[in-house]
């Protein structure tokens, strides 16, 4: 269940639960048990989390109201540029007592459900985590009627909460293969921040790999290419690229992409 493709029916909520995530892809790299460790949990982390990757989904889903994460920040500084790029929210919790445990999945629960009784235009809610303890508000978000996403790491993901979603979505899965290759080579900022080399043609790519993915087709209506190429860059212009407009950038771009006309629409794919 999950709103129209083009996500004009309501907006999307996106909530981190940061450390739970993060803590996954450690134990996937180095073996169970290394984030429980104090020396590797009480310092500055490494940047693993594919941040652009995450938002990028929400995206797919509708435009983003709330893109909110929770967590101890003093030890996630590396992802200081992943998350300003990606207009996150950041929500400071420090652990009250010995127990290292900051309380994010209880103030992530009490405030989605606040916010939806705010927001009436919220329809879908996304939480970024794989707690049972998501279990409760999961019920809260479906009885108001809105559509619940979940994403986690599929090793630490309890699968009585992936269930409880409309759709759960494993971190492993969404993220290109090579990227988590490049993560288990160590941290390679330069190359990380290299732009494309036709920021247009990469924007579109992804836009259509998004839409693709969403509806497990590999035609998508071109009517919700360029609202979701707004939602994943909003200063998007096609005239800053030298196009006309975007008919003319599609255009220049055939070689990438397969258009396919009809009398009520057309639809576009990534060539193969």
């Amino acid at each position: 269940m999950r709103t129209n493709d083009n996500g004009e029916s309501g907006s999307v909520a996106l909530y981190w639960d940061f450390e739970n995530l993060h803590a996954g892809l450690i134990e996937a790299k180095y073996g169970e048990g290394a984030y429980a460790k104090q020396d590797n949990r009480f310092k500055v982390q490494e940047p693993l989390i594919d941040v652009q990757a995450l938002v990028e989904l929400g995206a797919s889903f509708g435009p983003v109201a709330i893109n909110r994460a929770y967590g101890n920040w003093q030890y996630f500084g590396r992802y200081r540029d992943a998350l300003l790029q990606g207009s996150v929210e950041l929500i400071q919790l420090f652990p009250p007592g010995a127990s290292a445990k900051n309380g994010a999945d209880i103030k992530l629960c009490l405030d989605a459900t606040e916010d939806l009784s705010r927001f009436a235009h919220i329809r879908t809610v996304i939480v970024v985590g794989g707690d049972s303890d998501y279990m409760p508000v999961a019920q809260k978000i479906k009885a108001a009627g809105r559509t619940l996403i979940g994403i986690g790491n599929r090793k630490n993901t309890n699968k009585h909460w992936a269930k409880s979603c409309h759709e759960f979505r494993f971190y492993d899965s969404l993220i290109e293969p090579e990227t988590l290759v490049d993560s288990k080579k160590g941290d390679a900022p330069e190359a990380a921040t290299t732009p494309p080399a036709n920021p247009a043609a990469d924007l579109l790519r992804r836009a259509l790999h998004l839409l693709s993915e969403s509806t497990g087709e590999p035609w998508v209506n071109k009517a919700n290419v360029l609202p979701l190429i707004k939602r994943l860059d909003p200063t998007f212009d096609p005239k800053d690229f030298g196009y006309a407009g975007f008919g003319e950038m599609l255009k220049a771009l055939e070689a990438m992409v397969e258009v396919r006309k009809s009398e009520d629409a057309h639809h576009l794919r990534l060539r193969r």
